[in-house]
């Protein structure tokens, strides 16, 4: 998966996740019920919101810790195939 992708994909998991919170708060406060209901309510949004945003935080963790993975890789490539190049035009010279 690309960085690109990645971003992609992290970009559509916070949309994601604001639409529903946007969405939940706007049906709470136009429920008829009483204060004390949507006081729980609330309480129970909040709950279940701050571990969405733990477990997004934690897959954005995991999505830098690949990306940083992916560019030491490509680095470490670049760099042994520079020194293969190095030794071939030093034997050849």
């Amino acid at each position: 998966m690309s960085m690109k992708e990645r971003r992609d994909t992290w970009s559509i998991l916070i949309s994601f996740a604001v639409g529903g919170l946007v969405g939940a708060g706007v049906a709470l406060l136009l429920a008829p019920k009483s204060g004390k209901e949507i006081r729980k309510d609330i309480k129970d949004m909040a709950a279940e919101t701050r571990i969405k945003i733990l477990e997004t935080a934690e897959k954005g963790k995991e999505l830098y810790g690949e990306g940083a993975t992916a560019v030491k890789n490509v680095f470490e490539a670049g760099k042994k195939a520079y020194q293969t190049g190095m030794e071939k035009y030093r034997k050849a010279a």
